[in-house]
């Protein structure tokens, strides 16, 4: 990792501080300082966009969330934000439609196999294995009466006087 990349990465993180502060303009102020210099540090992209949302200005966070869009169009995050955008400026067909879109990504990047169980056996997280010997499971062949379901005897007729 290079100087730049480590001053982008302190920057980044001061942005992002001031973020977790709410101190929306000041995050801002930085983020724009990044991506001046760096039009394409996607995470600060990304992170403006939520800002200018925080602030409530819709307009420039679906704008810094599409350039968001340009960097990585299949990105899950990118199209969750712009849904989110877009529903709180009330363009709920819009918001819709990058919803879905997320939840396509989501599912892009879901697409391969199954991993082989880790061979690790200091996993603390290892699965339960089941016992060498396990033989199926027999059905039973009678089943217990169940007086529950017996009918009752109709009621006696109602005598009259």
């Amino acid at each position: 990792m290079d100087a730049s990349s480590d001053s982008f990465q302190e920057q980044y993180d001061d942005a992002m501080f001031d973020f977790t502060r709410e101190d929306y303009d000041g995050a801002i102020t930085k983020l724009e300082g990044i991506l001046s210099r760096d039009p394409s540090h996607f995470d600060a992209q990304l992170s403006l966009g939520m800002a200018w949302y925080r602030k409530g200005d819709f307009t420039k966070a679906i704008a810094e969330g599409h350039k968001a869009e340009k960097l990585k169009p299949q990105e899950q995050l990118v199209h969750t934000n712009l849904s989110l955008f877009y529903m709180k400026s009330g363009d709920k067909k819009t918001a819709e439609h990058h919803g879905l879109q997320a939840r396509i990504a989501s599912w892009r990047g879901n697409m391969e196999a199954p991993s082989a169980p880790s061979t690790d056996s200091d996993s603390d997280l290892k699965m339960a294995s089941p016992p060498a010997t396990t033989s199926p499971v027999k059905a039973p062949t009678h089943f217990p009466e169940m007086p529950w379901k017996k009918k009752s005897p109709p009621a006696p007729p109602a005598t009259q006087h």
